[in-house]
C-alpha cells in the first residue's frame, strides 16, 4: 500500500535527517523543581469568505467558520510521565442559496501514562487511552433527511499497553502496543440495524422485518504503533506529525487501518495564525457506497482511503 510505506519513509526521515538541535531540543538548564502539573489551552476561530459583485467570471458568495479549543494537563518527573489532551473542532460552511453544511465534527480525549525505572533511560512502560466521537449529526448533502452519522455513532475507543520511546516525550514519541482493545460504538438505532462501520447489521426477514436487532458494539484486539512528531520547521512556522497504525489480531490481521495527520501552524502575531493541514485515513469497516442502477438505491462499493485538506487564516488565544 502506497500510503504505508509514505508513513514508513515519514519516520525514516526523521531518524536521519534530525540533528540534536531540532529533534532533541536543547533548554536551558535550570534550578532543579518540585514535579508539578502544567496546564495549557488555547481556542481557535479560523474564517475564510468570499463574495461577488456583478464578477463577469461567475461564482457563489461563502462563508466558513472552524472552531477549536484544545486543553492539555500534563505531569513529568524523573520516572512518571503522564499526559492528557481534549481537543474539539466543529466547522461549518453557507454558501449562496445552499444549506448550511457541516465541514469539521471532532471530540477526542486521549491519555497516555508511562513508567520507566530507569531516570537515565528514554524508554517507558507505557499505558494509552484515546476515546474520539462527533458532536452532531452528519449528512451525505444535500439529503438532509436521512443522517448518516450521529454522537457515538460511530464512538471509538482504543485502550491498550506497550513501550513508548522520547527524549524530549511532548516533542517526539514512538509507542508500540502488542496488545490494544478496540471498541465501535454505534448507539443509533437505524445506523446499526443498517450494519455502519464495521457493526453486525439486523437479520430481516423476506419482507424486510428486523428479526434481530444489530449490534451497537463492535470489539477488536490488535497491535497499534502510533509516532508524533512536533518542531519548528522555521521561524514561526512550526510542524506537528501525528499517524496511528492498527491491525486486528482475529478479523483479516495483516490490514492496517490509517490514521495520519501533518499540521503546519504560520505565527503572524501572538493572536493571529494561518494553518496548513492534511489529514488522510482509511479503515476497512467504513464502507462507501455508489449509486445503484436501481434509481434512489445504492450499492456497497468498499473501503476507500479517505482525505481532507484544511487552509485557515484566524485567531488563537492561549488561556
Amino acid at each position: 500500500m502506497k500510503t504505508i510505506s509514505l508513513v514508513s519513509f515519514c519516520f525514516f526521515f526523521q531518524l536521519i535527517s534530525a540533528q540534536p538541535d531540532s529533534l532533541f531540543l536543547q533548554k536551558k538548564k535550570k534550578k532543579e523543581e518540585s514535579p508539578q502539573w502544567i496546564q495549557k489551552n488555547k481556542a481557535t476561530v479560523d474564517l475564510s469568505q468570499v463574495s461577488f459583485t456583478n464578477w463577469n467570471s461567475g461564482g457563489s458568495n461563502s462563508i466558513s467558520g472552524l472552531l477549536g479549543l484544545n486543553s492539555s494537563a500534563n505531569y513529568r518527573d524523573k520516572y512518571f510521565s503522564w499526559r492528557n489532551d481534549v481537543s474539539i473542532r466543529y466547522g461549518i460552511n453557507k454558501q449562496e442559496s445552499r444549506e448550511l453544511r457541516k465541514t469539521d465534527d471532532l471530540f477526542e480525549l486521549t491519555s497516555n501514562i508511562g513508567y520507566k525505572s530507569n531516570n537515565l533511560s528514554n524508554w517507558f512502560y507505557s499505558a494509552r487511552l484515546n476515546f474520539k466521537t462527533q458532536l452532531t449529526n452528519g449528512y451525505n448533502y444535500p439529503n438532509k433527511e436521512v443522517p448518516i452519522s450521529r454522537l457515538m455513532a460511530p464512538g471509538y475507543l482504543f485502550f491498550g499497553g506497550g513501550m513508548e520511546y522520547g527524549k524530549d516525550i511532548e516533542e517526539l514519541s514512538f509507542y508500540f502496543s502488542p496488545i490494544t482493545l478496540k471498541a465501535t460504538f454505534v448507539l443509533d438505532e437505524d445506523l446499526a440495524n443498517a450494519g455502519s462501520f464495521g457493526v453486525t447489521p439486523a437479520v430481516l426477514d423476506a419482507d424486510g422485518n428486523i428479526i434481530t436487532p444489530g449490534e451497537r458494539l463492535r470489539e477488536e484486539v490488535g497491535i497499534l504503533m502510533t509516532n508524533s512528531y512536533e518542531m519548528e520547521v522555521a521561524n514561526n512556522i512550526n510542524m506537528k506529525h501525528v499517524v496511528s497504525l492498527y491491525s486486528d489480531y482475529v478479523n483479516n490481521f495483516g490490514n492496517v487501518d490509517l490514521d495520519w495527520r501533518i499540521d503546519f501552524n504560520f505565527k503572524v502575531n501572538n493572536f493571529i495564525r494561518a494553518t496548513l493541514g492534511s489529514h488522510l485515513k482509511y479503515d476497512d469497516d467504513v464502507k462507501t457506497k455508489e449509486p445503484s442502477e436501481i434509481e434512489g438505491e445504492f450499492d456497497e462499493a468498499g473501503a476507500k482511503v479517505q482525505w481532507k485538506q484544511i487552509l485557515g487564516v484566524g485567531f488563537a488565544v492561549d488561556f
